[in-house]
């Protein structure tokens, strides 16, 4: 289990990381996200003693993680896959690192085979591609067989085969009961595999809720009800908190009252429905929607092309 009690992390005068609280339980994966600049890669640092707060204290397995006797056998993280001597080969790598936990040769090659890098073992890591380097990270993160795994984009690089192998992965090890923490910018993966969600924004916590309850919390209640008779509908579903909408002639939008109470009102009056359907925001759109005070960089709204080049011509 990761433990964060209120994570506080400056740089002079720069606050990266404010008042951070969360925990992350075994047994799920945990999508880790934020805009450019939130303070993930700081959280996930501090979380591996690699940063030191300037207050607050992370927990990893109920110790800080320079407390661990053994630290790859409690947390296997990768935050940086390419952070290797290139001039050594994966196999190398890896036993380097095993020699010092007492590791076996055996476990090193049972996670080069895990990861796919058996017929590229013995080649130097530096004619790797990016998604040869993310395996081998991803290696080096289970090589321990840790409770606690920590990765920072781990499908950078791979091809489809590589993140649906990826995504079984996290899933499998979270299935084994172990604590799974996951940082990544791909929505539509995220939304795929985690099922729990911390999320946040200059530096605070926005969110700390499963996937399902971040996106209902996005799109709200609205329901799209397709129907003949959407006029004489919209009458009997008016009221002081509901609102109803339409985007295309027998379509409407509502958001106050439910589906079920839709329903309900238009089987008693006998109109018949072709859809009914409450509305769920994706991912990407929920915390495109939920971010979007926190996001430190932002592009100006979309132009043509052209617009620019004509208005320095003019």
């Amino acid at each position: 289990m990761i433990e964060a009690h209120s994570l506080t992390k400056r740089y002079g005068e720069r606050t990266a990381v404010q008042d951070l609280s969360f925990t992350v339980r075994p047994g799920a994966v945990t999508g880790f996200l934020g805009p450019n600049g939130a303070g993930k890669s700081t959280t996930m640092r501090m979380l591996l003693g690699l940063d030191t707060p300037t207050s607050g204290r992370a927990v990893v397995n109920g110790k800080s993680y320079a407390d661990h006797r053994a630290p790859l056998h409690e947390v296997g993280a990768m935050l940086e896959a390419r952070a290797i001597h290139t001039g050594r080969s994966a196999r190398n790598h890896l036993l380097a690192l095993a020699a010092t936990h007492g590791i076996s040769v055996r476990r090193v090659d049972e996670v080069i085979d895990l990861v796919g890098l058996r017929a590229v073992a013995k080649k130097r890591v530096g004619g790797f591609s990016l998604g040869m380097g993310q395996r081998l990270g991803i290696a080096s993160a289970l090589l321990g067989d840790p409770a606690t795994v920590i990765l920072d984009e781990p499908v950078n690089g791979l091809d489809p085969e590589g993140i649906l192998w990826i995504r079984n992965l996290l899933k499998g090890l979270a299935a084994e009961g172990r604590t799974v923490l996951v940082s990544s910018h791909l929505m539509s993966e995220m939304a795929l595999t985690a099922e729990h969600l911390i999320v946040i924004g200059r530096g605070r916590l926005i969110a700390d809720t499963s996937v399902a309850e971040f996106t209902a919390r996005a799109a709200g209640d609205q329901v799209r009800v397709r129907t003949k008779e959407a006029e004489k509908l919209r009458a009997l579903l008016a009221g002081p908190d509901v609102t109803v909408s339409s985007e295309e002639p027998g379509v409407l939008l509502v958001t106050g009252i439910t589906s079920e109470w839709i329903g309900r009102v238009a089987a008693e009056e006998g109109i018949a429905l072709a859809e009914l359907t409450p509305q769920q925001a994706s991912l990407e759109e929920a915390f495109m929607e939920l971010t979007r005070d926190a996001v430190e960089y932002q592009a100006p709204a979309a132009q043509g092309v052209g617009a620019g080049t004509e208005g320095r011509a003019a």
